[in-house]
């Protein structure tokens, strides 16, 4: 698991957090079945603290991408390549219409998004 944590961004860190654990689950970085560290051990090696890794946790559990086996930790979720696709389609969506939403807020056309997101990509 590699996490790299910024103290400037704008996102709150257990959302940082998730996302990029999420992402690594969804790209099959973090094979199913495999055990998260644990809430306290992890705090520490991120140097945050366990509210939050706590609350990243859960929200990976509350997206289907984890579950917790009591006494034995965080473990990914056995989700099959279709599962996996549509979890991801189902963020980037989500998080598509955030984004549309702040660039409508600028009056941008489509077609202005389009070109300055080729230009990012």
């Amino acid at each position: 698991m590699n996490i790299a944590i910024s103290n400037t961004s704008d996102k709150p860190i257990y959302q940082q957090l998730f996302e990029q654990i999420s992402a690594q689950i969804l790209k099959g970085e973090l094979e199913n079945g495999y055990n998260l560290p644990p809430i306290r051990q992890a705090a520490t090696e991120l140097r945050v603290s366990i509210i939050t890794v706590k609350k990243a946790w859960e929200e990976l559990e509350r997206h289907g991408l984890i579950y917790t086996v009591t006494g034995k930790g965080c473990f990914v979720a056995d989700l099959s390549p279709d599962e996996m696709l549509q979890k991801c389609n189902e963020m980037i969506l989500k998080q598509m219409v955030i984004d549309t939403s702040y660039y409508k807020s600028f009056g941008l056309t489509i077609d202005e998004v389009y070109e300055l997101l080729k230009e990012v990509y």
